[in-house]
């Protein structure tokens, strides 16, 4: 596995967060071979012995799956209401998790992993993943409301970044378009779309940065490809 910044180790191992691992190693509660951690230290999880608070900590074989979410079921590891959940459709040996969220009624490709170093690093905002959905919306797009999406749309929380935008086909009961985010606020894709007057009646996710849905049914799940994960890390790669 090879040396590594004690935070992102302790990260990786889901102790913290990095910033608040750095503060557990301020505090002096952090051990690396029976030695009090210091900031900048790095460690090899095949050879050093790390403790927090006196537990030992041990590297967790690291799992990158794909799943093509059906609509039905929700994101998370466990639901108060005891509806389904993705993690129904992924046979992880290990603990996994959902990287970012699709709603109840929306289907598409779905990042689960136990890499929270890697999770938190594709989810933050500086990196922009890009995510391509398919959409089926009430009405036919106008000239005009492409131009706002592509120009950003002022909702509740502020402006959204530019949008690329394409229709694909007119149908009997409105449009399907083709939209390219590379934000990832709540509910974003449905509320840009209901603020320039056009409801959504479908939503699918064929992209999420490298990953797509080629030749995954919807309701399959499969572990990433090592290029992959390859992949997936240049997009997320620290300065």
């Amino acid at each position: 596995m090879g040396e590594q910044r004690l935070q992102k180790f302790l990260a990786s191992a889901g102790v913290a967060s990095r910033r608040a691992s750095e503060e557990l190693i301020r505090e002096g509660r952090v051990m690396v071979n029976g030695a009090t951690a210091e900031l900048g230290s790095k460690v090899d999880p095949d050879r050093d012995q790390v403790r927090v608070d006196g537990r030992m900590l041990e590297a967790e074989a690291k799992e990158y799956w794909l799943l093509n979410k059906p609509p039905g079921l929700v994101t998370t590891a466990r639901d108060p209401q005891g509806r389904g959940t993705v993690l129904e459709l992924v046979p992880a040996v290990g603990r996994v998790f959902p990287v970012g969220r699709l709603d109840l009624d929306t289907s598409g490709v779905l990042l689960l992993t136990n890499d929270g170093d890697l999770a938190n690093r594709l989810l933050h905002p500086r990196y922009g993943v890009d995510k391509l959905y398919e959409i089926q919306v009430e009405g036919t797009l106008s000239e005009a409301a492409i131009k706002r999406l592509e120009q950003g749309v002022i909702l509740e929380d502020g402006k959204t970044a530019p949008a690329e935008v394409k229709v694909e086909k007119i149908t009997s009961d409105g449009s399907r378009i083709s939209m390219k985010i590379h934000e990832g606020r709540k509910r974003q894709v449905k509320r840009m779309l209901a603020a320039v007057g056009h409801p959504v009646l479908g939503l699918h996710r064929r992209r999420f940065g490298p990953l797509n849905d080629a030749g995954l049914e919807i309701g399959r799940s499969r572990r990433l490809s090592p290029l992959e994960i390859e992949a997936l890390g240049r997009y997320a790669e620290e300065e």
